[in-house]
């Protein structure tokens, strides 16, 4: 069972120990909250920080990553697609992640940093003893050396059964995950403490947590700078650290995004339980409908609007078709939301009437209508620019039109400036196969992703007032 202890509470608890071992033996079993940085890669705080960027940098990295995080998306979320317990393979590259989390794994606490991964279960970090390992600036965690480390055993139910994730070999409890371009990690599952910040002074431990302790590396992406020491999964699966706390924090975690051009790319703050502030404003929810064998977040997309112009998509437009692309799955119309894409994508695939070109084209309507002045080719790679006349603030919004909820976009955050040559561009991509509810369409929103009821809350936020609990 997973365990929370927070501190200094500790301290209170033990002088109560004697008289009331039992009550607290419960209250410390079933903890409600818990609380850790987002650091995007590009901020200041982050280990990868790349160093004063112009803001036209900052945006090819920013789309860069985006593409490469889509396009991982694209070919690995498929209905078709499988999972072997002994090896999974999928395509990632160091850029298809965007935001970094500090832990301290082990007791004493080892400080590493791991890549956040949205779509991802698995939470890993390299472990000694080491049979291959990259190089690490920092020290590599060492499970000898920890007194809460643990194996998981060959009898979990993630290590045997119809829906195992992972493959008992030699009586160990052992997974292999293959990555584009050769690269592999392989270890054993195992428990252990996780120790989560919110800040330099309040930190939340959770025990016995299922990681990986990937003892064989090779030809890992990240490994180049040697800052990374693995990932940490907060997708659907069974063995990311959402479903793991599912029982305890009420089967919910949320975020709230800062602005992309506040504080030179400040941290957000994840948050998971009783931690989730009271809702406000006006709340909304859409179910989620994932596929089988996806743990990808699946919302049930109907329509799109521009501005106030709802562009009347038919309903078979995001539908699944027969080679795998398109919606979701059993005939529902879906997109993915996932906060490693930065740029949105809008589906160019689309049976019968190409969504991405419908949706452009009521842009370019809109703005030509203004008789704003579009410009050619941009650094950005963007494929609707005009330039952005001194005053002008009359820019449309956006609005996803999901099964049972509005998702709507102000005007400035529907498009990405280039403040220093004076133009902006509708922050859209193409997508090939799959419509992605990105991060820059996150922005000030308040996200809650509840299982309880199985849907995705939502309202809007100033998310850089967002404080730890």
């Amino acid at each position: 069972m997973v365990r929370m202890r927070t501190y200094p509470a500790a301290t209170v608890l033990f002088l109560f120990f004697l008289t009331f071992s039992r009550l607290l033996h419960f209250i410390s079993s079933k903890p409600t909250g818990l609380s850790f940085r987002l650091i995007p890669r590009d901020s200041p705080e982050s280990p990868l920080y790349p160093g004063n960027l112009t803001g036209l940098e900052r945006i090819e990295r920013m789309i860069k990553f985006s593409d490469v995080r889509a396009a991982y998306l694209e070919s690995s979320s498929t209905p078709s697609a499988t999972v072997d317990a002994e090896r999974i393979v999928f395509t990632l590259l160091r850029e298809g992640f965007y935001y970094i989390v500090q832990v301290g794994i082990g007791s004493p606490p080892l400080n590493v940093f791991l890549l956040m991964d949205t779509g991802g279960g698995l939470i890993w970090t390299q472990c000694q003893p080491c049979k291959n390992c990259y190089r690490q600036q920092f020290p590599i965690y060492n499970s000898v050396a920890s007194s809460t480390y643990r194996k998981l055993p060959c009898d979990h139910p993630l290590c045997q059964g119809d829906n195992n994730l992972y493959k008992c070999v030699d009586q160990q409890c052992v997974y292999s995950v293959g990555y584009g371009g050769g690269g592999t990690t392989k270890g054993v599952a195992s428990f252990e403490s996780f120790r989560f910040a919110t800040d330099s002074s309040s930190a939340t431990t959770v025990d016995n947590i299922i990681f990986g302790c990937s003892n064989d590396n090779q030809n890992i992406q990240f490994a180049s700078r040697g800052v990374i020491s693995g990932i940490l999964g907060l997708s659907s699966s069974p063995d990311s650290i959402v479903m793991q706390l599912s029982d305890v924090v009420d089967k919910r975690f949320s975020y709230c995004l800062v602005p992309f051009t506040d504080a030179l790319m400040a941290p957000s703050i994840v948050k998971f339980g009783n931690d989730i502030p009271p809702l406000s404003g006006t709340v909304q929810a859409t179910t989620f409908v994932p596929p089988p064998g996806s743990f990808y977040y699946h919302l049930s997309l109907i329509d799109i609007s521009v501005g106030t112009r709802r562009l009347g998509f038919a309903p078979d437009t995001f539908r699944v078709r027969p080679d795998g692309q398109g919606g979701c799955c059993w005939g529902k119309i879906s997109c993915i939301i996932d906060s490693g894409v930065i740029i949105p994508k809008i589906d160019q695939t689309t049976v019968g009437r190409n969504a991405y070109r419908a949706v452009m084209g009521a842009f370019q309507n809109y703005y030509d209508a203004l008789k704003l002045e579009r410009i050619g080719r941009v650094p950005e790679g963007l494929q609707l620019c005009y330039t952005n006349p001194p005053g002008f603030n009359n820019f449309a919004s956006f609005t996803y039109h999901f099964d049972g909820a509005s998702y709507d976009i102000e005007g400035k955050f529907v498009n990405l400036f280039n403040v220093d040559q004076g133009y902006f561009c509708v922050a859209l991509q193409p997508g090939n196969g799959r419509t992605i509810l990105g991060a820059w369409h996150q922005q000030n929103k308040r996200l809650i992703y509840n299982s309880r009821i199985n849907a995705l809350q939502f309202y809007t936020d100033t998310c850089s007032n967002d404080t730890p609990p």
